[in-house]
């Protein structure tokens, strides 16, 4: 007997799911196929796999206070590791197609911060505090407490000021800006006033380059700029034998001398797995210095994260009118979790990236497009060799690009009201010239306490967000206190 059709009102039935592959995934019920969701997988891969060659820059490039420095294919190795992990457990706990791999945001910080006060090892104890910190706020609901206690105008300006002071620092690595040792004008362009070297003008080829693929949304831009900068700079370099600037050629390359040698494949150096250490020497850095770096990356973590995953969320329709998506406490629960692994692996926090949009744009909408991609970092492990030729003038431009990508968020921001406009501006511009991420939202926190309650709207202002002023106060005048203390 034929059942009789549904009347109106009656239930909408869902299609059934296929398999117990599909009914884990939710992909049918999603309106996703398998085939969008490997198509998604890849495509984000595509969009995230600069991650493997520029953290390794990044953070092998700055020696700790002792003078030591991240081998890079050790640090090539524990991104692709550390991603590939990070990206297939969110897969599979939150069922959410948000790719994960190294914060730039925050291994800059480590880099160009962290690690003039203390060693490597010490630095990414500290991410492994960060990340249970966070764990710890997400599991008791506290996370998203203190999120809602920072106003908007805040949140945005710092996501904008950790864009410029990873440009600054991209125009720095590739010589494009230098310094003039003056003090007017403290900088210049290039080599007296010029772009003077072959490698910076290979920067600014591969900046125009991925400019316009990424101006034109192809998929994988910012990859394909790295990799066509890469082939010029192996050409350039096998016609004129640049050499190395250490070498005393001020027109050779500054980091890495980009030659082919040997095999592009290798066994992974996974010899910073578990290279961390608790044992911090209190006469040489303070606990309150200490403190204030776990409390930046906390923050810097916690709010990255945060808007990434609910902006991802309702570009994938699965975000409600709140901006509450499915599984959002696991969620978080776990991008905690990255922090952990990230700095256990010496790589550097692991957080959601924005470029899982692509996959999303792509038809992605379950975990199982992370599964995907976390497979395909997990292979990027044993091609270390080949993206340590990669120049650190190239990986710049790409420094550059993701600075401008987050300077957009610039454009929410109503800045009508002085006292928004100065705390803003403060926390964009405090940063990249002070060469700090702490101190900018420092400055930013501080100056919109003290705006807005001494301009009779201090009931605007969260409790919280007056003991995070407060901490900064302390952070900021912290070598005058030490000094009284006699620490």
């Amino acid at each position: 007997m034929t059942a009789a059709p549904a009347g109106p009102g009656a239930p909408s039935t869902k299609p059934a799911p296929r398999n117990a592959l599909d009914r884990f995934f939710s992909v049918t019920e999603r309106g996703s196929t398998f085939g969008a969701e490997i198509r998604g997988g890849l495509v984000t891969f595509v969009t995230m796999a600069y991650i493997v060659i520029l953290n390794p820059i990044i953070l092998s490039s700055a020696p700790d206070v002792e003078g030591t420095t991240l081998a890079f294919p050790a640090v090539g190795a524990a991104t692709a590791l550390a991603a590939g992990v990070m990206t297939i457990a969110f897969g599979l706990v939150t069922r959410l197609p948000f790719g994960f791999a190294a914060g730039l945001g925050i291994n800059a910080y480590l880099a160009f911060s962290v690690v003039g006060q203390v060693t490597w090892p010490e630095a990414m104890a500290l991410v492994v505090v960060n990340g249970l910190v966070i764990v710890l706020l997400a599991a008791t609901g506290l996370r998203k407490m203190i999120f809602d206690a920072v106003p908007l105008q805040l949140k945005l300006a710092i996501t904008v000021g950790i864009g410029l002071f990873i440009a600054f620092i991209g125009f720095v690595n590739a010589g494009f800006v230098t310094t003039t040792g003056e003090a007017s004008p403290p900088v210049g362009l290039g080599v007296g006033g010029s772009v003077a070297t072959a490698p910076t003008l290979l920067f600014v080829i591969t900046l125009v380059l991925t400019g316009i693929l990424v101006a034109l949304k192809v998929k994988g831009g910012l990859l394909i700029g790295l990799v066509t900068g890469t082939v010029l700079s192996v050409i350039a370099e096998a016609v004129w034998q640049l050499g190395a600037a250490a070498d005393g050629n001020a027109g050779g390359w500054s980091l890495t001398v980009p030659t082919l040698s040997g095999s592009p494949f290798a066994l992974p150096d996974l010899s910073l797995v578990g290279a961390i250490d608790f044992g911090f020497d209190l006469g040489r850095v303070s606990m309150v210095a200490l403190v204030m770096i776990v409390f930046t990356l906390v923050f810097s973590n916690f709010f990255d994260a945060m808007g990434t995953m609910t902006g991802l969320a309702k570009e994938a329709d699965l975000a409600d009118e709140k901006g509450d998506f499915p599984r959002i406490k696991s969620a978080l629960i776990v991008e905690g979790v990255g922090a952990v692994v990230g700095g256990a692996t010496s790589s550097s926090s692991n957080t959601v990236f924005i470029e899982s949009g692509a996959g999303i744009g792509e038809g992605a909408r379950t975990g199982l497009a992370n599964v995907v991609t976390g497979v395909m970092f997990l292979l990027a492990m044993f091609l270390t060799p080949l993206t340590s030729i990669v120049p650190t003038e190239i990986a710049a431009a790409a420094l550059v690009i993701v600075g401008a990508m987050m300077m957009a968020q610039i454009a929410h921001i109503d800045l009508t009201d002085f006292g928004v406009l100065l705390p803003v501006f403060l926390t964009v511009t405090v940063m990249p010239l002070t060469f700090s991420i702490a101190n900018g939202i420092g400055a930013g926190f501080i100056s919109w306490v003290l705006i807005q309650t001494f301009s009779r709207r201090a009931r605007t202002v969260s409790p919280l967000l007056w003991i995070v002023a407060a901490g900064f106060v302390i952070y900021f005048a912290r070598g005058p206190i030490q000094a009284l203390v006699g620490a």
